[in-house]
């Protein structure tokens, strides 16, 4: 069975749900239908702003693709 994915906005929507609205974490997972580990997850990468998100994407991707490239 894979993982189910959820959109970047369906992301960032759960999460303005805890940073700006004040809702509890076990709450809005339970709603959302998600464990609290992703939303937890989601706020710790959706609470960077927009360019740092991006450099971080960036930095995890070159490290992701120079350790695939070192077990060769």
């Amino acid at each position: 069975m894979s993982a189910k994915r959820y959109t970047e906005e369906f992301k960032i929507e759960a999460v303005k749900q805890v940073s700006e609205r004040g809702h509890p974490v076990a709450e809005v997972a339970a709603r959302l239908g998600v464990t609290s580990h992703s939303l937890y997850q989601w706020i710790k990468r959706y609470s960077l702003p927009e360019v740092e998100r991006e450099a971080v994407k960036d930095h995890q991707a070159e490290i992701r693709r120079l350790t695939i490239g070192s077990r060769r």
